[in-house]
């Protein structure tokens, strides 16, 4: 019997084919032409840095859960002009890549094939777009809800991105591998918990730890956006004379995050500290002017925070 790294290149080489022959097949169909790179067909361009949007496809949300503490009436009032469903949310999951240099950098990963059957699509996109896992150089993470984090492992519960080297907010390890964070948690999301420790117990040798205000890798800076989860962490990805700001869920709808910035959300952690981060980041954003790219924004999620009276709006850009 070989080995355990005999065994585990062994599968890493078996799910290698697989993405292999799914390319060609996809190549068959239409739905790739040649060997496309990212650099072919950027989304964004800062500096030296080339910025892609993947599509982990999208996750269904009762609208009482978002805005638990809002009557009926309010949340039509709110949505109904913008023809939206005032009972359930199906936002977008929005996982950024750059391209720096030698280094290709995933911001969270989507939620795997064990969350809810509409997302998990990451992979598959990857590579359609001709993206070997082996080749992800760097995996940084805005926090550990498992839209964000499930999806780092294979189906063998390997890494999936074996290569890279994971860097994970200190104050979202601290506070998901506490022992007292299962006990304490609601039993409804009891499952965050289990999931996210057993994750992250995966992936521990590969993992580097992130304190606010550290360039993570070059160019990237972390913002301590803390609220939503206890650990949360947006970055911004400098590039020449611009900027972009990769947010995760410290700002999570186009509509009621901007315009009723100060509504609690039921998916926050801390809902007081969520509005706080919430207000303080958009009016950054604003009179900074800014780009951001939000994971859970209308795809591709980027476009910038707008003030609008009192409150703010989101121009998709």
């Amino acid at each position: 019997m070989s080995d355990i790294n005999s065994y585990r290149l062994d599968r890493r080489n078996f799910l290698k084919g697989v993405a292999g022959t799914t390319a060609v097949a996809a190549a068959g169909t239409g739905l790739l032409s040649g060997t496309p790179s990212l650099a072919s067909s950027p989304t964004l361009t800062l500096g030296d840095a080339e910025i892609s949007v993947f599509s982990d496809g999208t996750l269904s949300m009762p609208m009482n859960f978002i805005l638990p503490d809002r009557s009926e009436e309010e949340i039509k009032e709110l949505l109904s002009p913008h023809v939206l469903s005032t009972e359930t949310l199906t936002p977008d999951c929005n996982v950024t890549l750059m391209r720096r240099g030698d280094r290709l950098v995933l911001f969270d990963v989507g939620s795997g094939a064990n969350f809810m059957s509409s997302a998990g699509q990451l992979l598959a996109n990857l590579e359609d777009a001709g993206i070997d896992p082996g080749d992800v150089t760097d995996v940084i993470f805005t926090h550990a809800h498992p839209d964000h984090l499930w999806g780092v492992l294979d189906d063998f519960d390997d890494p999936l991105f074996y290569e890279a080297q994971y860097w994970v907010p200190q104050g979202e390890w601290d506070f998901w591998m506490d022992a007292n964070t299962l006990e304490n948690m609601p039993d409804e999301r009891k499952s965050f918990v289990v999931g996210a420790q057993s994750r992250f117990e995966a992936i521990a040798d590969q993992v580097e730890m992130v304190p606010p205000g550290t360039e993570v890798v070059p160019g990237v800076e972390a913002v301590d956006t803390a609220g939503h989860t206890p650990g949360h962490m947006s970055y911004v990805i400098h590039g020449g004379s611009e900027s972009a700001m990769v947010i995760g869920d410290a700002i999570s709808n186009a509509i009621i995050s901007f315009e009723k910035p100060g509504w609690n959300s039921g998916s926050d952690h801390d809902t007081a500290q969520g509005i706080q981060t919430r207000k303080v980041l958009l009016d950054r954003l604003a009179a900074d002017k800014t780009r951001l790219i939000g994971y859970h924004l209308p795809h591709p999620g980027h476009g910038y925070a707008e003030r609008n009276g009192d409150a703010y709006k989101f121009v998709a850009g």
